[in-house]
């Protein structure tokens, strides 16, 4: 008998491992590094320092170090890497670019600060902002970060100055993992199960919660170490910010599924004496996200639809492209409803802003970020040219350019313009050319004998570094290091090239995959240092159709072809019975049970939910009778092994 696999889902390193004293060193910027940054000091507002006003407003009191740790001792969050190197006295080094440097300096303002009466925030926790509305009784806590430990951590702190006050609800904005990981860290599934604790969110939260985090969790996963360089030494040649806010905590995120949805814009809710109105947003920055506003205190929550810089339409560690014209539309929707009304605006990222002079001039920028990016790139795809193209042309007005909080430190207009034109036209360009292009590796080869064989192309591209041309040694050597993985010379001018992009970067996650690009090139392909996207919270949330969907993501058509197979499958504490009937070298699930299935499985999903989370094996769980089979057991066992385990650490900079 093929062994069953212990679990269905793969399973990745949570930590974060000190960088080694062997890999290689990072290299100075070269003179055209250093001109291009300081160009930047010229070419913007430096001198207006509002936001360093804002950002300081309200301050009560932090820490004296904010290092948290997890049950084990292991670090998840630590704020004090940070503070050798970024402070409000020094200036940009020559390896970062002068605003990004001026946003890390923003970020590093952190500890708890009263934003209006009863409404307080802790800021650099984590990536994301924990905020706390004071009830008559307790907290309602608004986007409870990453992991379990900063949430808890922001909760103790709060408490300690503010005096103790029990969590009566918890408020999810939207269904990014920062904004609802830490909920375990406030409360309990056991106290939300007992009505003690509310948790709201908008429609469909759960759904896309769970799906994002888990259908393409793997690759997701894998290419957010680049968007948030995980790996990178926190120093001035290495991480520096992450555009949203410092960087991501590496707890274990959870997750604790609503017991009310919010369904509809202008519901409002009386909680713990609170009041509160929603709008929905569906489709902007999330596929399920809401603004709250506070009628009692003027004061507008705008969770992630606008935070103090461009975001993205298409984030880099991948996801579905957002419709920037619909998110312009919500934010006049809410410059509409309350524009004349909202005292303070803020968000679960950056500072707030106060004022009704000051929030509406705010929206319309933000609101025409999106609607200028998404009309300027539909109107040139009109007149046939490329998203590649479309990246070159589009530049902002001197209003959104000289205005910090429409500044790219999180998306950029190039890759926003590129995934406007991806939303609307696809991968493919129109040019025949690129219908049935190449992959990369054969690309490679063909390039390299074409350009004359490695040695002249790198003597050809070391001569384009020494002039600055970046953009073009990475694209050339990107070539070359595809042709031949083990040249040397190779990988290490493409990183060069790789780290001088990084260092001129003002987007926080182009510097992260810039120079975790040149990190791998070096040092090779790590095997720890991932965020595990299906965590167990997560998997437990996962109804028997999720699960069975991502079931049918890791067939391998291959070992499936020409096989039938109909397995009938009845989860007794849900009291539903599902069918998977694998043809076509495709794995369907149905609820119409068929009569004559290959095998039966009885079980509980309380069972595969142990086996997803490797505490129980098919095997054990068959010999204990937690899965009673009949009929032909061979055959689901010869379903199981026809699925693929995903390997998280795959090759990106390299074949």
């Amino acid at each position: 008998m093929i062994k069953i696999a212990l679990s269905l889902f793969a399973v990745v390193s949570l930590t974060v491992p000190l960088i080694a004293s062997s890999t290689t060193q990072s290299k100075p910027a070269t003179s055209f590094t250093k001109q291009r940054n300081a160009d930047v000091l010229q070419a913007l507002p430096f001198n207006n320092k509002q936001d360093f006003d804002d950002a300081k407003r309200g301050f009560i009191a932090k820490p004296d170090t904010v290092t948290i740790k997890d049950a084990n001792g292991n670090v998840v969050w630590d704020l004090e890497q940070y503070k050798t190197y970024i402070s409000l006295d020094n200036p940009a080094p020559d390896t970062v670019n002068p605003s990004l440097w001026r946003n890390a300096q923003l970020g590093m303002q952190n500890g708890l600060f009263k934003v209006t009466d009863n409404i307080y925030q802790i800021r650099g926790f984590d990536l994301t902002n924990i905020t706390f509305i004071e009830g008559k009784t307790g907290w309602i806590v608004f986007d409870p970060l990453i992991s379990p430990e900063t949430a808890k951590t922001a909760l103790d702190f709060i408490n300690a100055q503010l005096g103790e006050r029990p969590v009566v609800a918890i408020v999810y904005s939207h269904s990014h993992i920062d904004h609802y990981g830490g909920a375990t860290g406030i409360t309990s599934a056991k106290a939300v199960a007992e009505g003690k604790v509310q948790v709201i969110a908008p429609e469909h939260f759960t759904e896309h919660a769970v799906s994002e985090n888990v259908i393409a969790g793997n690759a997701m996963g894998r290419r957010a170490v680049y968007m948030y360089g995980a790996l990178l030494p926190r120093n001035a040649k290495g991480g520096v910010n992450g555009g949203l806010g410092m960087t991501v905590s590496t707890g274990l995120a959870g997750l604790i599924v609503p017991n009310h949805e919010i369904t509809k814009t202008g519901e409002t809710l009386s909680i713990d004496g609170v009041n509160m109105q929603f709008q929905l947003t569906p489709g902007s920055e999330a596929p399920a996200e809401m603004n709250t506003w506070f009628p009692d205190f003027n004061a507008l929550w705008m969770a992630e639809n606008s935070t103090n810089t461009m975001h993205n339409i298409l984030t880099l560690r991948g996801a579905q492209v957002r419709d920037a014209l619909i998110w312009a539309s919500f934010l006049d929707e809410t410059i509409d409803t309350w524009g004349d009304k909202a005292e303070v605006k803020f968000q679960s990222h950056h500072w707030p802003l106060w004022g009704k002079e000051n929030i509406v001039p705010y929206f319309k920028k933000q609101r025409d970020i999106y609607k200028f990016t998404h009309d300027q790139s539909v109107r040139l795809m009109n007149q046939g040219y490329t998203g590649e193209e479309i990246s070159e042309m589009l530049s902002l007005p001197p209003e959104l350019e000289q205005n910090w909080a429409t500044r790219g430190y999180y998306g950029t207009l190039r890759h926003n313009s590129r995934a406007v034109y991806q939303r609307y036209m696809g991968w493919y360009n129109g040019n025949p050319a690129n219908l049935n292009n190449l992959p990369p590796e054969q690309v490679a080869k063909k390039y390299m004998q074409f350009m004359g064989g490695e040695k002249q192309v790198l003597k050809k591209a070391q001569d384009s570094f020494d002039k600055g041309e970046y953009r073009w040694v990475a694209e050339v050597m990107k070539h070359a290091v595809f042709a031949n993985p083990n040249s040397h010379a190779a990988k290490e001018l493409l990183a060069d090239a790789f780290e001088q992009l990084g260092y001129q970067a003002e987007s926080g996650p182009w510097r992260s995959v810039y120079l975790q690009g040149a990190y791998e090139l070096r040092n090779g392909v790590p095997s720890a240092g991932g965020t595990q996207t299906a965590t167990p919270d997560t998997i437990r949330a996962m109804t028997p159709d999720m699960l069975f969907d991502y079931l049918a993501v890791r067939l391998d058509a291959t070992k499936a072809a020409g096989q039938q197979i109909d397995i009938n499958i009845d989860f007794t504490d849900l009291n539903s019975q599902y069918t998977l009937t694998l043809e076509n070298a495709v794995l369907h699930h149905s609820q119409h049970q068929v009569k004559d299935a290959d095998a039966s499985l009885v079980m509980t999903m309380e069972t595969m939910n142990k086996i997803q989370l490797k505490e129980l094996t098919f095997d054990e769980a068959f010999k204990s009778g937690e899965i009673k089979i009949s009929g032909d057991k061979s055959k689901f066992t010869q379903l199981m092994s026809m699925l693929d385990e995903f390997n998280f650490w795959f090759n990106v900079v390299t074949p």
